[in-house]
């Protein structure tokens, strides 16, 4: 259950937000595109940050670009 402790964990890197149009997903209320995002853990597919709830959610990649 190490998802459990991933809002504690330390920050991987910075990402940013260039985007919060998604086909499938409401997003647009949990990401502000412009807004620096930190990643506290990555997989292939999936960014995990702390987002606009301040709490730790996993998000495509294709929304944000690398700083």
């Amino acid at each position: 259950m190490m998802h459990l402790k991933w809002e504690s964990n330390p920050t991987i890197k910075q990402i940013k937000c260039v985007h919060a149009n998604a086909k499938k997903f409401v997003v647009d209320n949990k990401l502000t595109p412009g807004k620096v995002y930190d990643v506290k853990n990555e997989t292939d597919e999936f960014y995990f940050i702390i987002d606009n709830s301040n709490r730790i959610a996993g998000f495509r990649k294709d929304y944000f670009e690398e700083i």
